[in-house]
């Protein structure tokens, strides 16, 4: 086995426990898929996972260092989050009844229309600024890349493994998305729309305080 294929074993291994994890991430797909529907969950997960292909960029030309040393730049992109997780909390609190349970008479396909529309690009915004204004993967790629990955594979080689992580990334949130839209799990959380965006905004609000709390090292 080959150098390469240990480290990037080796970062899966790691990254697996991080996918799975709850965070902002999780909570996004989640109620993308019970208000929105499976299509908008699916781009929303697309956004992340481009997100991350974003922070790995960065990562490996050596930006996050920078961001990671400099407190004005960490600050800058801490609170640009923190605005933006409160800000979608806030919205969720304030939405209504997304969708009232269906007959048992009425088929999947109206199911499905009865969903509030919503754009692609918005989708994927929302997925991509969920990720892109978090500053913690920056530490969690410069930690783990610091450790795992040598100072001597290649530049293409270390993109390369985020390229594999963003994918799994997306393989995951969309495998959430299907799950969290099969006709059972919408006929139950439609029931109880009212009270998901209730705690999802409260998560969200919840997330964006934490990060508050985040310090530059």
């Amino acid at each position: 086995m080959s150098a390469y294929a240990v480290e990037l074993a080796t970062l899966m291994t790691i990254f697996s426990f991080v996918i799975v994890s709850p965070g902002a991430d999780l909570a996004m797909v989640l109620r993308q898929s019970v208000v929105h529907g499976r299509k908008a969950a699916i781009i929303t997960s697309f956004g992340l996972g481009i997100s991350l292909l974003f922070h790995i960029s960065y990562t490996i030309l050596g930006l996050g260092v920078i961001i990671s040393r400099s407190v004005a730049l960490f600050n800058i992109v801490k609170w640009c989050g923190v605005a933006y997780l409160v800000y979608i909390g806030i919205r969720a609190l304030r939405a209504g009844t997304v969708q009232k349970a269906s007959p048992p008479n009425r088929n999947v396909a109206a199911e499905q229309n009865s969903v509030p529309e919503q754009g692609m690009i918005k989708a994927f915004v929302l997925g991509f600024a969920t990720n892109a204004l978090n500053p913690k993967p920056v530490f969690f790629f410069l930690s783990v890349f610091a450790t795992v990955v040598s100072v001597h594979t290649p530049a293409m080689i270390r993109f390369g493994y985020g390229l594999v992580m963003a994918s799994c990334l997306i393989v995951w949130f969309v495998g959430v998305s299907y799950f969290m839209t099969t006709p059972r799990m919408r006929a139950a959380f439609s029931r109880a729309s009212k009270w998901i965006d209730r705690v999802s905004g409260v998560v969200f609000i919840s997330l964006g305080l934490k990060l508050a709390t985040e310090k530059a090292n």
